[in-house]
């Protein structure tokens, strides 16, 4: 056989079910690779559709509103979405995530934009930092009603936007949570941040970690993998804990979402020690799911935890 194949069929980082990197820098999506068009999604009256934010920097989102009512008796809170997959797989045209925006969109009765990035390693790390920061500028553009999506200029309510994101996209949520404490956005008021087994990291293992050093080693690989330039797992990008401007997250609402046998579980739950810790002065929420592993959700939607989740998601979406 010849020696090249072997060493490019080498796996360098293994995460099942999720992802598998090869030592070429190929990425195999274990979860799906199949998409699916924008549609009216007869279960949950959801309609949706894709559009461009940046051809430049080839950004898109793909955008539910309910169809329950329409048009809509009252404007609609915003709900700004971030697919996980480790920074290098998904994209909002999956199965698994149009199915779960659909399912958001119609329980909370929000419009909901699930944003397109650029990913690893093609585009490392942090440009889907940066692309969601684009994106959500662009939403942002719609605040006086001459923007370039019809939806959001009509129905849209701008007090009550809310940013979430599983994993990898709970990471840009807090990213994004941080500089818009930081920078404003005219006229948006950010609510609430949902993090769903939010991907944070750092050098110095916590809580059970230590018990699992196989898999921490992957973490840490993996981070390097999809952010060549980074310092290491003390990056602020992973570690919140090494952020001096953790205080400063510009929402005034939180919802951590944990998994018991979630390796990053422990992040989830330090990070709302650190917020505390930093002046932060909101309020914090956690809510755990037992018997559970990373992102379940999307995995089996329809399971009884999964549904538990959503609603109690949902819920925190909807309060006044």
């Amino acid at each position: 056989m010849d020696s090249n194949y072997t060493i490019n069929n080498e796996i360098a980082i293994d995460i099942p079910p999720i992802l598998r990197v090869y030592k070429n820098g190929h990425v195999e999506n274990l979860m799906s690779e199949e998409i699916v068009p924008p549609s009216f999604d007869p279960t949950t009256k959801v309609e949706s559709k894709d559009v461009v934010i940046s051809k430049e920097h080839n950004i898109s989102a793909r955008l539910f509103i309910p169809k329950t009512t329409y048009p809509p008796t009252q404007k609609l809170p915003i709900f700004i979405y971030f697919h996980g997959g480790g920074f290098c797989i998904e994209t909002p045209f999956s199965p698994n995530y149009h199915n779960y925006l659909n399912s958001v969109t119609s329980l909370a009765n929000v419009i909901g934009v699930s944003v397109n990035y650029r990913r690893a390693p093609e585009h490392p790390v942090p440009t889907a930092h940066e692309d969601s920061w684009i994106a959500l500028k662009w939403v942002a553009s719609h605040v006086n009603g001459n923007g370039s999506d019809e939806w959001l200029n009509q129905y849209a309510d701008f007090e009550k936007v809310f940013l979430g994101g599983d994993s990898a996209g709970a990471n840009i949520s807090h990213y994004l949570g941080l500089r818009v404490g930081k920078e404003n956005l005219y006229g948006v008021n950010l609510e609430g941040v949902v993090y769903i087994h939010p991907y944070f990291w750092g050098v110095d293992a916590i809580g059970s970690e230590s018990d699992r050093a196989e898999f921490v080693e992957k973490i840490h690989n993996l981070w390097r993998f999809t952010c060549p330039t980074t310092s290491g797992s003390d990056d602020p990008l992973i570690n919140p804990a090494k952020d001096p401007n953790l205080g400063s997250l510009g929402c005034k609402r939180v919802l951590i979402c944990v998994a018991e046998k979630d390796i990053l579980r422990d992040r989830g739950l330090y990070y709302k020690e650190l917020l505390e810790k930093n002046g932060w002065g909101g309020v914090v929420e956690v809510v755990e799911t037992e018997d559970e592993d990373h992102i379940f959700h999307i995995f089996k939607p329809s399971c009884d935890n999964a549904l538990a989740l959503l609603s109690q998601i949902v819920s925190f979406i909807k309060r006044d």
